[in-house]
């Protein structure tokens, strides 16, 4: 018999899972690590919760890569799963505001999210 924890689901909402395949290897590895740390009901090293979204359920991982800068945001808010909102790399190379566009496709997912696991219809 075994005390791990037993790992949840991971539900990936719109086009994340393709987008996460477009990446480079390395940071596909490094993503998938940090959601396999979620899995098991822990917080990867480098999460940090996204602002904008009341409270901790909405987290975000960054990894850099020759010069490129990618993130994936997920979340917990809905038992039983790690719903993953958005993957994708950011192109502005000013600041470390995440565009707009991008809050609002993550907003749009967590919606898709919520209804997918309450079993209610858009």
């Amino acid at each position: 018999m075994t005390d791990e924890p037993s790992l949840k689901p991971v539900t990936w909402v719109g086009t994340s899972l393709k987008d996460l395949r477009e990446f480079p290897e390395t940071v596909q590895d490094y993503m998938g690590y940090a959601l396999y740390v979620a899995q098991r009901g822990g917080k990867h090293q480098d999460a940090k919760v996204l602002s904008g979204f009341r409270g901790a359920g909405v987290v975000e991982i960054i990894k850099d890569h020759r010069g490129d800068t990618f993130r994936a945001v997920y979340t917990l808010r809905y038992a039983g799963s790690v719903y993953v909102l958005h993957i994708f790399q950011k192109k502005s190379k000013t600041g470390r505001v995440t565009p707009h566009r991008d809050m609002e496709l993550i907003r749009q997912r967590l919606r898709e999210a919520e209804q997918i696991a309450t079993g209610r219809k858009p």
